[in-house]
């Protein structure tokens, strides 16, 4: 039983660190295709960047969220819990910005 939660363990820290990987390549690339836009004037610079930094973060949301099944006490339960929250916010403040600009382009 103890090589089971052993394993478990270790196959949930490799997927955390691959879902973090993920996100911040992510993030990187729109961030830097977003500034090449930028350096072209693009009208839709903003969209584009907004949209990568939302798929980054729910990378690592995911992450946040597998990091959940291995935590052991309470602490650090509510630091997870508010890792979650903060992503979560700023998630949906990006969605709504994504939203806002679209309608102006229309």
């Amino acid at each position: 039983m103890i090589y089971l939660e052993e394993l478990l363990s270790l196959i949930v820290n490799v997927a955390i660190h691959i879902f973090e990987l993920m996100g911040v390549g992510i993030i990187t690339f729109s961030g830097g295709a977003a500034f090449v836009k930028f350096l072209g004037s693009s009208p839709d610079t903003k969209i584009y960047l907004a949209k990568g930094l939302a798929m980054g973060l729910e990378f690592k949301i995911g992450s946040e969220i597998l990091r959940t099944v291995i935590v052991r006490d309470w602490k650090e339960i509510t630091v997870v819990a508010g890792i979650i929250a903060l992503r979560a916010a700023l998630t949906f403040l990006i969605h709504w910005e994504i939203k806002e600009e679209e309608k102006a382009g229309e």
